[in-house]
């Protein structure tokens, strides 16, 4: 279907959105093959977007992002204000003992954006960076972002019912990960916060502790963006009576 907006700017955009899974620069011909657009084209565009600094050419031809992209981003964590809410929690996390904790938004229909990402402090880690374009239907955080947006099927009706995804090499099949809704005044799921890490670390156990722990950080962290709690706290209620010893019978 094609795009109802400016043609020429959606070449421009197609043009930065191929460096997001190289993270090494590019030639012209890659480029080239990789928009599908003739190199008499990209250079006209690339000129532009050079002259602003989305891009630049070193010195052996290649092509990489500019410092403008990086600016940008610096400029909607200040005018959202994330950084200062999300980073502590995930600092927390990582002090208790869980898994990298990671803070996703849906990019687009198909894709979730990683926002922020903090490794643990074990000594192996999963390959996920803040920056990362990653699958929504693959992964904990991405199924997450999913069911609250509505997603129909059985496995969705139990994330929302539980709050929590768990998953087990959907993305990676030597990775597994945790991840439950952060919500925002609006009442609608604002992304997924998630911890993800190798695969054995995810024993019936440690996804239990991580998953009150997933579930309190979220809970914090939608109260400050003035979202309800009504639902997590619904969960964290009904494992701490989980976890309560049972009265004698008289």
């Amino acid at each position: 279907m094609p795009s109802p907006g400016v043609a020429a700017v959606d070449r421009a955009l197609s043009i930065l959105a191929a460096f997001e899974d190289a993270p090494e620069p590019m030639t012209l011909a890659e480029l080239a093959r990789r928009t599908k657009m003739y190199k008499s084209t990209l250079l006209r565009l690339m000129a532009s977007l050079q002259e602003f600094g989305y891009l630049v050419q070193f010195a052996d031809g290649r092509y990489h992002l500019g410092p403008t992209p990086f600016r940008l981003g610096a400029v909607y964590q200040r005018s959202n204000n994330l950084h200062d809410r999300v980073m502590p929690l995930l600092r927390q996390l990582v002090a208790d003992g869980c898994e990298s904790p990671s803070f996703h938004v849906r990019h687009d229909a198909k894709r979730r954006l990683c926002v922020f990402r903090l490794d643990s402090q074990h000594s192996t880690l999963d390959r996920v960076e803040a920056g990362m374009l990653l699958p929504l239907d693959r992964g904990a955080a991405g199924r997450v972002i999913l069911a609250f947006d509505g997603e129909k099927g059985e496995a969705y009706d139990e994330i929302r019912e539980g709050c929590i995804a768990v998953s087990f090499g959907e993305r990676d099949p030597d990775c597994a990960g945790l991840a439950c809704p952060v919500f925002g005044p609006d009442r609608k799921c604002v992304g997924a916060l998630s911890l993800s890490g190798p695969k054995p670390r995810f024993t019936r156990d440690n996804i239990k502790t991580m998953t009150s722990l997933l579930l309190k950080a979220a809970n914090r962290l939608t109260r400050s963006l003035g979202g309800p709690t009504e639902a997590l706290d619904a969960v964290l209620a009904a494992a701490d009576e989980a976890r309560a010893p049972r009265r004698a019978r008289r």
